[in-house]
């Protein structure tokens, strides 16, 4: 895989992103517990709610999170195939992070939807 422009300008924003995208966040939750299957991996996420994560999608979180390390890639030689998914040290660590950033915004959800309240009422008075 070739590295893109933005990639050689700020490699820290794109792996920033990588972690925090809307499916790398879940991804990274859901390996924290056991290596899934591709499949029981995109039933997992889409337990979440809302429309669920396309295969191209989850394929694509998948191929970027394990290019960055955080993400093993267990491809067994047997038939029908099968691929595990599980999390590497790196990986490991970044998804406790992402797991506490996931826990406060479910502590502090009342509070920034009164500071949305607050401000949209702010916005609409004037």
């Amino acid at each position: 895989m070739a590295v893109s422009d933005n990639e050689g300008l700020c490699p820290y924003r794109l792996v920033l992103e990588h972690v925090t995208s809307r499916w790398g966040v879940l991804v990274l939750t859901e390996l924290m517990d056991r290596p899934y299957r591709f499949s029981e991996l995109r039933r997992a996420i889409g337990a979440y709610g809302g429309r669920g994560v396309s295969e191209k999608m989850l394929t694509q979180t998948l191929q970027t999170l394990e290019r960055d390390g955080l993400v093993h890639r267990d491809a067994k030689p047997v038939i029908p195939p099968r691929v595990d998914y599980s999390l590497t040290d790196l990986g490991r660590e970044a998804a406790e992070q992402v797991r506490a950033l996931t826990a406060w915004t479910h502590r502090r959800m009342d509070d920034v939807e009164k500071a949305r309240r607050t401000y949209d009422e702010a916005r609409a008075a004037s």
